[in-house]
């Protein structure tokens, strides 16, 4: 519970994580991830009962981790032994998730990030520099754990795609990710990058797409997702992308623009992996990310960490609940809605217009700022930060005067009134019942959008 890639950093000299774990459990030399490996055993894992909390709180597909940077499987795994069905839990994770998602009818997806590993995890090749340790070879150099350890060097241990990676390591790759997707029939699949080794990763890829086909007589269903990052990163090499070849993918990214082909943003409500030490993002921040991107053609999905023993923490509940209460009462403005012609308006609009759809970090959010979602004969304008007062002013839907129908806002079940005036479509409503930290005004219109 020390945070994200401790795999890796535990190996590196002088880190809080290599700190951490010396204090805790001892030299790198002596106990390494491999015994880190055995102490998780997700004792109160219940995925029924967590995927019934997320598909409460309006979700409509769900992603387990398959492989992180590790190189550790969180499924049973017929072409690698470090996998979570022969150590640690001695739980088919993944397999375990697959069937509480298709109890409550989500669709289901895996996350590999098993390319990167032959470089990212060399760090354990390493020996601590100075100290009374100086010169001991981490436990990673002992040959008996070669296949958790793989046979890289330090001279290689970018977070990047490996530059000369083991043909062996290539070979292995391909055969657990379709081994992964042949077992367990996901109907996502996202890559950490690009797509990786060139002929084997686009290889991966069809196998994915052709799987899918034949479980669904030649319809494909499947969605591929992976990342264009390479001129973000120009000195490290992190895969092909070519558009229209899957989904884009933006981690912790927000697009500052509608987008033509469909997009996706993953993001966390802390750090991606269980940190005691995290501040979580509120559940209004999530719901503006969530409404932001869906109002630009795009899909979200959020992660919520899970503790070693397979839990959630009461700070984590109490965002699910939050978020629960928001999308039970204005989830129409999301499912099944498409982009209005403009995705909103107010400061943090005018701020991504001035920056020309470049991408956007975070949005710094008012109480003038909207975003548009339409479906059928309905606009919804959402106002991603409540006001003080029960009164809205949208300002830049000119184009439907005339074509108004009726007006309300979604958790207020009296009539909101509703005018004209030269600056915009006005909107005075009553609050709506609890703590609501986006209000939706619903446009019906004489006419189909």
């Amino acid at each position: 519970m020390y945070g994200d890639w401790y795999a890796r950093s535990m190996y590196e000299e002088g880190s809080a994580c290599y700190r951490y774990h010396l204090e805790h459990y001892g030299h790198p030399s002596e106990f390494g991830y491999k015994d880190i490996i055995e102490l998780w055993k997700a004792e109160h894992f219940d995925p029924e009962y967590l995927m019934g909390l997320y598909h409460k709180m309006g979700a409509r597909f769900f992603v387990s981790m398959g492989v992180h940077h590790d190189n550790f499987d969180l499924w049973d795994s017929r072409y690698h032994s470090w996998n979570a069905v022969k150590h640690g839990p001695k739980r088919d994770i993944a397999g375990e998730w697959k069937r509480a998602a298709e109890k409550y009818g989500l669709r289901f997806g895996v996350s590999e990030h098993l390319e990167r590993s032959f470089s990212w995890f060399a760090t354990n090749k390493g020996a601590d520099k100075e100290g009374k340790w100086a010169g001991v070879p981490y436990d990673g150099n002992d040959p008996a754990f070669r296949e958790l350890y793989l046979d890289n060097s330090p001279a290689d241990c970018s977070c990047a795609y490996p530059l000369k990676p083991d043909p062996a390591f290539v070979r292995n790759f391909y055969l657990r990710i379709k081994d992964l997707v042949e077992r367990y029939d996901p109907d996502w699949l996202y890559t950490d990058g690009g797509i990786p080794f060139e002929e084997v990763g686009r290889a991966m890829a069809a196998n994915f797409y052709n799987h899918n086909m034949a479980r669904h007589n030649g319809k494909l269903e499947a969605v591929y997702c992976a990342k264009d990052i390479n001129h973000l990163y120009p000195e490290l090499y992190h895969g092909e992308y070519v558009e229209g070849t899957c989904l884009l993918d933006l981690e912790r990214t927000l697009s500052g623009e509608i987008r033509k082909e469909p997009w996706q943003t993953d993001t966390c409500i802390g750090n991606w992996f269980y940190d005691t030490a995290c501040t979580y993002r509120t559940a209004e921040t999530v719901l503006q990310q969530l409404v932001d991107v869906v109002s630009k053609n795009g899909t979200f999905l959020l992660s919520i960490p899970l503790r070693p023993d397979g839990t959630i923490d009461k700070k984590e509940e109490q965002i699910i609940a939050d978020i629960t209460a928001w999308m039970s009462v204005n989830g129409e403005a999301i499912y099944d809605t498409r982009p209005y012609e403009h995705y909103g308006e107010g400061p943090s609009a005018d701020a991504a217009d001035a920056a020309k759809g470049k991408l956007i970090q975070e949005l710094a959010c008012t109480e003038r700022d909207f975003r548009f979602t339409k479906k059928g004969r309905v606009l919804y304008a959402v106002c991603l930060k409540a006001p003080q007062t029960p009164q809205i002013l949208l300002r830049s839907l000119d184009c439907i005067r005339g074509r108004v129908e009726a007006v309300s806002v979604l958790g207020d079940a009296s009539c909101a009134e509703w005018h004209w005036e030269e600056g915009g479509l006005s909107v005075r409503y009553h609050l709506p019942e609890g703590k609501v930290p986006l209000h939706t005004v619903k446009i019906v219109l004489k006419n189909e959008i």
